[in-house]
């Protein structure tokens, strides 16, 4: 690498769901820290398909250097990518890249956690199992090959179990970095009290803490509210089916690819989404129970009595 060219400093590695994309938009808003338009690179987690999402990731380093380009001399230079703090390889090839780096992973209560997630992956098409309870039971199957979506990029995505195994995805990064360079933060504590939290983040990352940073709502849990419009836009987008492929060319060669980006997202806001149904109490008291040892190994983990703040000791 050149003297310009600059690993990040830092990594928000996830969960999604968690405050990830909010804390993303307040930090590269900070005048000290450069964080690159593409929120997700996904670069160090290479069994990730590169088109999972709306653009291609970055497959050289080459090209994932180039995010970094513009950042000034003397910014700390950072990325979000959610899929790194479940990925098995990612840990590993961040700390051979850059040892010194600081490591920033947001947790959230389980059974919300993955409530949340199932709506986002319903959205994105990844998933055809609209109720989540579903969708759970077809874990086993589909980690033998079996019902997996037929837009699924990455069947593993769909292992909702294995999102939560938080002390497992922890101790990659504890096992590679030194404790001092890993900061997790709880979603509640963020969601709460988000100054004291974004401070406390500003504080690890070396960072002014006292500059004034607006609190960001991104990413809220929706609902898809009409599957037939969320078909025919999907279709449209893509260039999917006969009918799709026309719309779409014709739109290409007429109007400006942002143009249609932005009508297309106002008509998604307009006609499909809505707002997240109210939570199955009875499903997730199920999966409070299913998860309530996970929660107990990362309150003795972490030190702290997360089974009382996530209400686990008020299951029957």
């Amino acid at each position: 690498m050149t003297s310009s060219e600059r690993l990040p400093d830092f990594f928000v590695v996830g969960h999604s769901k968690s405050g990830t994309t909010a804390l993303y938009e307040m930090l590269r808003n900070h005048p000290q820290i450069f964080m690159p338009e593409m929120k997700e690179p996904i670069f160090f987690a290479p069994e990730l398909p590169r088109q999972a999402h709306r653009y291609r990731a970055p497959e050289t380093l080459e090209e994932y250097l180039a995010l970094f380009a513009a950042a000034a001399p003397g910014q700390l230079v950072g990325e979000g990518s959610a899929s790194y703090l479940r990925s098995p390889q990612a840990a590993e090839r961040i700390a051979a890249a850059r040892p010194d780096a600081r490591i920033v992973a947001i947790l959230r209560e389980p059974a919300s956690f993955l409530r949340s997630f199932h709506l986002q992956v319903v959205q994105a098409h990844y998933e055809d199992q609209r109720d989540l309870a579903r969708a759970l039971s077809l874990e086993g199957e589909r980690r033998r090959g079996r019902h997996l979506p037929k837009r699924s990029l990455w069947p593993q995505e769909l292992l909702y179990s294995d999102h939560v195994r938080y002390v497992e995805q922890l101790r990659r990064y504890h096992e590679r970095f030194d404790a001092s360079q890993v900061l997790v933060l709880i979603y509640d504590d963020f969601r709460d009290d988000n100054p004291a939290t974004l401070r406390r983040v500003l504080r690890f990352l070396g960072a002014d803490e006292e500059v004034q940073l607006t609190a960001e709502e991104v990413n809220p849990s929706v609902a898809t509210r009409s599957h037939l419009a969320d078909h025919v836009l999907h279709s449209v987008s893509h260039g999917e089916g006969r009918a799709g492929a026309t719309v779409k060319r014709a739109a290409s060669a007429l109007v400006p690819k942002r143009v249609r980006r932005r009508a297309l997202g106002v008509a998604h806001r307009r006609l499909v989404s809505g707002a997240a149904p109210e939570a199955d109490e009875r499903l997730m008291r199920t999966l409070r129970r299913r998860f309530r040892p996970e929660v107990e190994a990362l309150s003795d983990y972490l030190g702290r009595d997360l089974v009382a703040l996530w209400r686990y000791d008020e299951l029957d």
